[in-house]
C-alpha cells in the first residue's frame, strides 16, 4: 500500500493475504492519506498482452529435464576444447502476477513471464586462466532456449570469449578513438546517460542533466529512446507498477534533450506527464522512476566504414560492468572483449581495458553512428536504491573519444 501527498510518501506491504496483515499495512500509510471517496470497482482492467505471453515458464518443464540440459551443456562445452577447466550454467525463470488498485476505483492487472540462460566458461593453458560468459533471455517460456541449437550457441559463445581473453595482450592506455560494438555495449548508455534522465534525480537537481530540457546534450546525430512496448524484450512491461501503460519515450532527439522518465509522483511535482516508468522490484518496494529498454537509434553508416576510419584505438565488443556518478556523469566501465585497431584494421585482442569518462562529454564526441542497431541478448538487471528490475539495452556500432585505462608502455 502506498499513499502520496506532495513529496511525502507512506509505504507498507504485507507478506500474507489476510485482513489483519492488510489492515496493519493500511495503518502504516495512514499518516499521509489524502482522502478517498470510498467507491471501488474491482473489475480488473487487464493490460495489453501483445508485448509478451502470459504463460508461466515455471510450468511445463520438469526439474529433471532442466538438470539434464545443464549436464548436456557442461559435457558439450568440455568436449570442445581440452583447455576448459570449469563450466557454470543456469536456467532462471520467474512469473510475476500483478494487480494494482488505485484511488478512484481503477483496478489494473498484468502477468509477466521472464526467463534467462547463462553459461560461463573458465579456460587455462597451464600458465594463466581466463573466463568467458554468454547469457540470453526475455519475457517468454523456456521453449526457445532448451533446444540444442540454442544452448550450444550459448556454450560456444562463452567458450569463444574465454579463449579470446586467454590469448589477449595488455591494453594500451590514454585518450583514443573507441568504437563500441552493437547490442550489450549499450549498457554504457544505460548507466552513463539513462540514469541521469530519470525524473527523481532531475527533480532533486542531482543529475548532470538537471534543468537541460530543450538543450543540446549529445552530438546532433544521437537519438536515445526508452521503450517498454517491445515484444518479448526483457525490459518490456505492458503497464508500469503504478498501472500506467508503458510507451515509447524519446529522451534525446538528434542531440536535444526532450524528455525525462517519470513515475506519477515525480511527474506531478515537476508539472509534467508520467511516462510509464514507475517500476519496482516487487510488492515489497515502492515504485520509482526506472528505465525499461533504453537504446540509441541507428545511423546510416556501415560498421566497416566506422572501423576503417580509426587510426589508433580500441574496438570494444562487449562489457563486463561499470559504475557511474549521477551528479557528475563520470563513469568507469570494464571490457571483457576488446581489440586493438590500427589504421582501420582489427588487431590483437586486449585485456584489462577500462573506459573512463563523463557521459555528456562522451555523448558530445560521438562522430559516427552505424546502421546496425541491436539489442542485448536479454541479460540486463538494473540496480537503484536497493531494487533490481529487468531491463534491456541497445545501440548500433558507434565511434567516440574516451580515456582508456590500460597499461602505459
Amino acid at each position: 500500500m502506498r499513499a502520496v501527498v506532495g513529496e511525502a510518501r507512506g509505504f507498507a506491504y504485507a507478506a500474507e493475504l489476510s485482513e489483519g496483515a492488510i489492515k496493519r499495512a493500511a495503518d502504516a500509510v495512514h499518516a499521509v492519506h489524502a482522502g478517498h471517496n470510498g467507491s471501488m470497482d474491482l473489475s480488473p482492467i487487464i493490460s495489453n498482452k501483445a508485448f509478451y505471453i502470459s504463460d508461466n515458464p515455471l510450468h511445463g518443464f520438469s526439474t529433471e529435464l532442466k538438470i539434464n540440459i545443464l549436464k548436456d551443456i557442461d559435457a558439450y562445452t568440455r568436449a570442445q576444447d581440452p583447455r576448459v577447466c570449469q563450466v557454470s550454467a543456469s536456467l532462471v525463470g520467474s512469473w510475476q502476477a500483478v494487480q494494482i488498485i488505485r484511488i478512484g476505483g481503477q483496478h489494473i492487472a498484468d502477468v509477466r513471464p521472464l526467463v534467462r540462460i547463462n553459461v560461463q566458461v573458465v579456460v587455462g593453458d597451464g600458465k594463466k586462466m581466463e573466463s568467458g560468459y554468454y547469457g540470453c533471455g526475455g519475457r517468454m517460456t523456456f521453449d526457445r532456449y532448451i533446444t540444442p541449437d540454442s544452448w550450444k550457441h550459448a556454450a560456444n559463445e562463452a567458450l569463444r570469449v574465454a579463449l579470446v581473453n586467454l590469448s589477449a595482450i595488455e591494453a594500451p592506455a590514454g585518450d583514443m578513438e573507441v568504437v563500441l560494438g552493437p547490442g550489450w555495449p549499450g549498457v554504457m548508455l544505460h548507466e552513463a546517460v539513462g540514469h541521469g534522465l530519470e525524473g527523481d534525480f532531475n527533480r532533486k537537481l542531482t543529475s548532470a542533466y538537471s534543468g537541460m530540457l530543450g538543450q543540446q546534450v549529445a552530438a546532433k546525430g544521437v537519438t536515445v529512446i526508452d521503450d517498454g512496448t517491445l515484444p518479448d524484450r526483457r525490459g518490456s512491461i505492458a503497464v508500469d507498477d503504478e498501472g500506467t501503460p508503458s510507451r515509447r519515450n524519446v529522451l534525446i532527439d538528434k542531440g536535444i534533450l526532450v524528455s525525462y522518465m517519470h513515475d506519477r509522483q515525480n511527474a506531478r511535482l515537476m508539472g509534467l506527464s508520467t511516462t510509464g516508468n514507475g517500476r519496482r522490484q516487487s510488492h515489497a518496494y515502492p515504485p520509482i522512476p526506472r528505465m525499461t529498454n533504453t537504446y540509441m537509434a541507428a545511423g546510416h553508416l556501415y560498421p566497416e566504414e566506422i572501423l576503417k576510419s580509426v587510426r589508433h584505438g580500441i574496438y570494444a565488443v562487449n562489457f563486463a560492468g561499470g559504475s557511474v556518478d549521477i551528479t557528475s556523469g563520470k563513469f568507469v566501465f570494464s571490457m571483457n572483449e576488446a581489440y586493438r585497431v590500427e589504421n582501420g584494421k582489427i588487431g590483437h585482442a586486449v585485456k584489462g581495458a577500462t573506459l573512463i569518462g563523463n557521459g555528456p562529454d562522451v555523448m558530445g564526441k560521438i562522430t559516427m553512428i552505424g546502421n546496425d542497431m541491436k539489442f542485448d541478448e536479454g541479460i540486463g538487471t538494473c540496480g537503484k536504491y536497493g531494487q533490481g528490475v529487468p531491463v534491456g539495452v541497445g545501440q548500433p556500432t558507434l565511434k567516440t573519444i574516451v580515456l582508456v585505462g590500460g597499461t602505459v608502455n
